[in-house]
């Protein structure tokens, strides 16, 4: 069998494996010199000496140096396998460890002491020069590197990703195995319910004209897992929704499912620290410091302008109405006699900003609608600012005290509506911690965001929506709002957050059928319409339906988390664009007109012919 290497001469493969395996190239470090071996791999590179010839042999382990060398033994025959050899050929030898001479130990490589001299060769396969270099760091367009994803996945950096969310997904299953969790399946051909996103829909051919939905996630499913009695829950589940992408989200993606009856809320909270605990010790070695800090969610934003915050930094949001209240300047005051509010943020040693400097932050916050952040400089004599030819000094002290910036600091307020002020500021305090250097690259900094309002009102359909799902428990003290005052009624709600990714998000369910009655109710649905959509639960609901509670978690986000990923592109093996397109696929494609007629399906413009 004969297979032609791009620009290279034809060369003769190999039609049959003799050659077996004995080692990792990994292993080879620490072998003796002397031990024979079997080496199975990919060529890295060629170096041709004329009769001295060296390989790098790259597996999913590591890089070993393969010594092609006639005065060494190694016969004419291997040798004209040698120089076949081009980059990505498959090859298998038969070799001799031997250690390097003290000039030529290179500590690159965890092999680096040790070379393996070769006495026989047997090429497996050829290949065409790759559009890429098969090495980390690589300077190419992402969609090379997603088109021939088969490629990609040979670098260094994607094997590593991909051992370790091997290890972690283990590890979680280890951990809820030892603490009495069943891991069950749940379907992947479901009906639609609303969750939030969109469904992706399956035609079915039995059915005409009717549709199963992927699920977003087995929420209602493992809920009816605990009314038959589980009591302990688990699944690493693949879920799908259709919506807009973003370098922390793909339209599939695996979840850790988790689901418990009879255990308050901070049990399981407390529980899910331990695993995370174990599992950060026992994949990567890093020692998390328990009990998780923990906000409410009203405190979150308050401090920081975002459900998810950073904690990696410090610079929080600090109001200041009251001290600049009664002050005359007619920005803060209009805007806190129309129901606003005046905030800051202190950026560190930042009070040498320049006029541009400032200038590019007030374009960046007006990408937020925030008309700009008035800056006060303290200097060790002075304040500098432009508002302060409207505010005597005493009034500037005071607001620098307020805000709690020290002499070197540069102060950065905004006056608007509490919302729009938090946003803003929240987003300036991220760009700022990154910029300055402020954010601990190696740290990891957990949060429980606990005590979520229940809705949140959809400006665009005009009423009020689940801020989670409408399956999550209103706090016992807000139930008697439920009808009355929806936007102060709060959840029995938690996230989990990490470095400013939210890494999951969970609740205490309901799980008496008036209570989610008065729930479908408050969200719109009639009785006939929540029957009709949710009938197969309420009616579990009347059959001793024990207090139950769960959280699910991202596992390709934390993956990403731990192992320093960029996007989960970086941590998942066929990702797809933010089109939600797969590039190596060419998915989503066309199907025939057979298949449509099948299904009884017309697409709109599309004659099935």
């Amino acid at each position: 069998m004969t297979a032609m290497g791009q620009g290279a001469p034809e060369r003769t493969v190999s039609g049959q494996m003799t050659l077996m395996r004995t080692h990792w190239v990994a292993d080879t470090a620490g072998l003796a010199p002397g031990t024979k071996v079997v080496l199975s791999g990919w060529v890295q590179r060629r170096r041709d000496l004329g009769n001295l010839i060296f390989i790098d042999l790259r597996d999913r382990t590591g890089m070993v140096q393969l010594v092609f060398d006639r005065e060494r033994g190694t016969s004419p025959a291997v040798l004209e396998v040698a120089d076949s050899l081009r980059s990505e050929y498959v090859l298998s030898v038969a070799g001799e460890v031997v250690a390097r001479s003290a000039e030529t130990v290179n500590l690159k490589i965890a092999t680096g002491r040790i070379e393996v001299l070769v006495g026989e060769a047997e090429l497996l396969n050829a290949a065409k020069t790759p559009p890429f270099y098969i090495q980390d760091d690589i300077d190419v367009d992402e969609t090379v590197r997603l088109r021939h994803r088969y490629l990609d996945l040979r670098r260094p950096q994607m094997q590593a990703m991909l051992r370790l969310r091997h290890r972690v997904f283990r590890a979680f299953r280890e951990f809820l195995d030892d603490h009495g969790y069943i891991e069950v399946e749940t379907p992947i051909l479901t009906r639609s319910t609303p969750e939030g996103a969109r469904d992706y829909i399956v035609p079915s051919r039995l059915q005409p004209g009717e549709f199963y939905a992927l699920p977003q996630s087995p929420q209602l499913f493992k809920q009816l897992l605990m009314v038959g009695g589980l009591e302990r829950y688990y699944q690493i589940a693949r879920c799908f929704r259709d919506e807009d992408l973003r370098a922390d989200r793909q339209p599939e993606f695996s979840q850790l499912d988790i689901e418990t009856s009879f255990l308050q809320m901070d049990e399981l909270l407390d529980t899910m620290e331990q695993m995370f605990v174990n599992v950060f010790r026992e994949t990567i070695g890093v020692e998390l410091a328990r009990p998780f800090q923990r906000l409410t969610y009203q405190e979150a934003m308050d401090r920081y302008g975002s459900d998810k915050p950073d904690l990696r930094f410090g610079m929080p949001i600090v109001d200041i109405s009251d001290a600049v209240r009664g002050t005359g300047f007619r920005v803060f005051e209009d805007a806190l006699s129309q129901g606003g509010v005046v905030k800051a943020i202190v950026a560190p040693d930042c009070a040498h900003f320049s006029r541009r400097q400032t200038d590019e932050l007030n374009a960046y916050v007006g990408g937020y609608g925030l008309k700009g952040v008035a800056p006060i400089a303290v200097d060790a004599e002075a304040f500098r600012s432009p508002i302060g030819k409207f505010l005597a000094p005493e009034q500037m002290q005071a607001i620098v005290d307020a805000a709690g910036a020290q002499v070197g600091d540069l102060v950065l307020i905004a006056a608007a509506p509490r919302k729009l002020a938090l946003q803003a500021l929240g987003a300036l305090r991220l760009k700022l911690g990154d910029e300055l250097g402020l954010i601990d690259e190696n740290a990891f900094r957990f949060l429980w965001v606990v005590d979520f309002p229940l809705f949140s009102y959809d400006e665009g359909l005009g009423r009020y929506v689940p801020e989670h799902h409408p399956f999550t428990m209103p706090k016992w003290e807000d139930l008697d709002k439920l009808e009355s005052d929806q936007g102060a009624v709060r959840a029995q709600a938690y996230d989990l957050v990490l470095n400013g990714f939210e890494l999951s998000s969970g609740s205490m369910r309901i799980y008496r059928r008036d209570i989610q009655e008065r729930m479908f109710a408050a969200l719109g649905y009639s009785l006939e319409e929540a029957q009709e959509k949710f009938g197969f639960l309420l009616n579990a609901f009347e059959y001793g339906t024990p207090p139950h509670g769960g959280i699910a978690f991202g596992l390709d986000r934390i993956v990403m988390l731990m192992g320093k990923g960029k996007s989960l592109r970086d941590c998942v093996a066929f990702p797809k664009t933010s089109s939600a397109t797969d590039l190596m696929m060419e998915a989503p494609s066309q199907v025939s007109a057979e298949q449509l007629n099948t299904l009884r399906l017309q697409v709109r413009g599309r004659t099935n012919q």
